[in-house]
């Protein structure tokens, strides 16, 4: 589809589709229209990464349901929800399950490109922040031992005293091991090294089961 953004409206209602694919078409955007839930789903996993419109009220699997097998397969994809009574409640769960907007209908043009854009930007950070943990796990194979838990200390905001007392060893110790640090990584600034250390941090977290 070329370097245009992808759109994947989910609808069981043809004239809904056709209308924000008529809109979405004309604002610049790729669209892929489906006319239910396990139709979108069929295809997802090798579907453009894009933003998905998805309307909560449908037959056979409703959008919550929807997005629980997104989130199941872990499919990442902003999602926008569609709501026809304008419901608070399905909205905040929606939201609970990781939309990224919803809209009542009937949408309004402004409103649906401008929670679509959102959802874009969402996704581009995602992306971002892998690109970002990707580059800190690969400089943090070079530490030591010792430096990752020099590392580990900084990432929760312990002075240089604490996690010397934790490692048993001198905060010169710990000095010098910051130093290395900060060579290492090619680290510029205390808030590089930080960026560096909670990627670390939370990708040993997680790898131990620890959120």
């Amino acid at each position: 589809m070329g370097n245009k953004r992808v759109v994947h409206i989910v609808d069981d209602e043809e004239t809904i589709r056709k209308a924000l694919s008529f809109t979405l078409r004309t604002a610049g955007f790729a669209v892929e229209a489906y006319a239910s839930g396990p139709e979108f789903l069929l295809s997802a996993e090798d579907a453009e990464k894009g933003c998905v419109v998805l309307d909560m009220h449908m037959p056979d699997m409703d959008g919550l349901q929807v997005q629980a097998e997104l989130t199941r397969r872990g499919i990442d994809m902003p999602v926008v929800v569609l709501t026809g009574n304008g419901d608070p409640t399905l909205a905040v769960q929606a939201m609970k399950a990781g939309a990224a907007d919803f809209l009542a209908k009937p949408v309004e043009k402004a409103a649906l490109l401008g929670a679509i854009d959102r959802g874009f930007s969402w996704l581009e950070s995602i992306a971002r922040r892998a690109s970002e943990q990707a580059d800190a796990l690969s400089k943090a194979a070079r530490l030591t031992q010792r430096e990752r838990a020099v590392l580990r200390g900084i990432s929760r905001g312990y002075p240089n005293s604490l996690i010397a007392d934790k490692l048993g060893v001198t905060s010169r110790t710990v000095e010098l091991h910051r130093a290395s640090l900060m060579i290492k990584l090619n680290a510029q600034s205390l808030p590089d090294l930080l960026r560096i250390a909670f990627a670390v941090d939370l990708h040993e977290s997680t790898e131990n089961g620890h959120p």
